[in-house]
């Protein structure tokens, strides 16, 4: 197999969804990196993502959304992931919450554990993916050990063998991962620092009036 490289346009996407619809692994830009991404309910489908990046399943996999609506229906919205992804979606947040009871995932997807990780990228191709297609799980397209492939050319070498398709969308904007806070306990606990400043969280948070203690600690994919 050999991927093939289709504009990031309306014609392009379409196509994407076709080959998500049918079980296939694209790369798509967002705000910040490509990634690689294939529908939700593809059996096997995240294990599939992890043979792509030739990386061990010791890390859940987020879920790019449309929007915050979209989120609801996947994920219990605490008060505080509430008030922040009002304030930073779309952009550089990941919010943790709890999966909600009545959603089934695969188990690969969140490691086993019952919380997962929700973005709204800042890229029309990912939100307008997961507008067809419900919430899209995607990981950084480039083989583990690797630096994020910067552009569809870059892509195509990595992993030009293990994708179906590639949305080519110019060249990665770059910039800081996003900020990951978990909102799944009694108390928000920021557990990556990125796009998103501390102080900016705490703002968003004190001015939803979420009690919190902020507790950080660095996690590096």
């Amino acid at each position: 197999m050999t991927a093939r490289i289709v504009p990031d346009d309306a014609n392009g996407r379409a196509v994407a969804v076709e080959v998500l619809r049918a079980g296939g692994v694209i790369a798509l830009p967002t705000d910040t990196v490509y990634g690689i991404a294939v529908a939700l309910d593809t059996p096997g489908g995240i294990e599939r993502l992890f043979r792509v990046k030739r990386r061990q399943p010791d890390k859940g996999i987020a879920l790019l959304l449309d929007s915050a609506a979209q989120a609801e229906s996947v994920g219990d919205m605490t008060p505080a992931a509430t008030a922040l992804a009002a304030a930073c979606w779309p952009g550089g947040l990941t919010v943790v919450v709890a999966q909600r009871a009545d959603a089934s995932f695969p188990a690969a997807l969140t490691g086993g554990v019952l919380t997962i990780g929700l973005r709204v990228s800042d890229h029309e191709a990912p939100r307008a993916l997961a507008r067809a297609i419900g919430p899209l799980p995607t990981t950084s397209a480039n083989r583990s050990g690797l630096p994020e492939a910067r552009d569809a050319a870059e892509i195509f070498d990595q992993l030009g063998d293990a994708v179906h398709l590639i949305l080519d969308g110019g060249p990665a904007h770059g910039g800081p991962a996003s900020t990951v806070v978990d909102c799944s306990g009694e108390l928000p606990r920021i557990l990556r620092v990125g796009a998103i400043e501390v102080k900016r969280v705490v703002e968003i948070l004190d001015a939803a009036g979420v009690a919190h203690e902020l507790a950080v600690h660095v996690e590096r994919d």
